[in-house]
């Protein structure tokens, strides 16, 4: 039994195909990887007693993993989605450990990754208008990197201002300055 079934007290599935010297092709692999997140994950909410609904996508060379239609499914968001992000780093040690891949899995659990992006996009937006027509620079609230980039593209599609990170994790943030 492999240390992250014990976790979760399942047993690992050992018909999956072993991994062997020969890549597997990109999509193949991000399947097999959506494949192997989706068991770990509804092993996960067997255990916790939560429903919910897997789907399971693969968008711009990434696997992505939604769970979704449960009732008790914000405690696995958490705060500022911290459970969420632990969550989604276990469940790609999961699929490392068998597909010995690294995986850039994205978890998203009711919508919230999804909501925090519009959100995100929307701050980005507005920060760098008001940029552009006040001249003064602005200083965000400390991101995770997955923010910042949502920030940083926002930023971009206004003319007149650009941005750049400063700041040391996990107090690393996003500066809006006029060009």
């Amino acid at each position: 039994m492999s240390d992250t079934a014990e976790v979760i007290g399942a047993e690992r599935d050992d018909t999956a195909p072993a991994v062997t010297d020969e890549a597997e092709d990109g999509d193949d692999l991000l399947v097999r990887e959506g494949d192997v997140a989706g068991d770990y994950l509804e092993r996960l909410l067997d255990i916790l007693d939560y429903d919910g609904d897997i789907d399971l996508d693969v968008e711009a060379d990434r696997a992505i993993v939604s769970i979704d239609g449960g009732e008790d499914l914000d405690k696995l968001v958490g705060p500022r989605g911290t459970v969420l992000e632990a969550l989604q780093e276990l469940t790609r040690l999961a699929v490392q450990q068998d597909t010995g891949a690294r995986s850039r899995l994205m978890l998203d659990v009711a919508g919230w990754r999804a909501a925090r992006r519009e959100e995100l996009r929307e701050l980005g937006r507005t920060t760098a208008e008001s940029v552009r027509d006040s001249g003064d620079k602005a200083r965000l609230q400390p991101m995770s990197p997955f923010e910042r980039k949502i920030v940083h593209d926002a930023v971009a599609t206004v003319d007149g201002v650009t941005s750049e990170s400063e700041g040391e994790e996990p107090k690393r943030r996003v500066v809006v300055r006029p060009e």
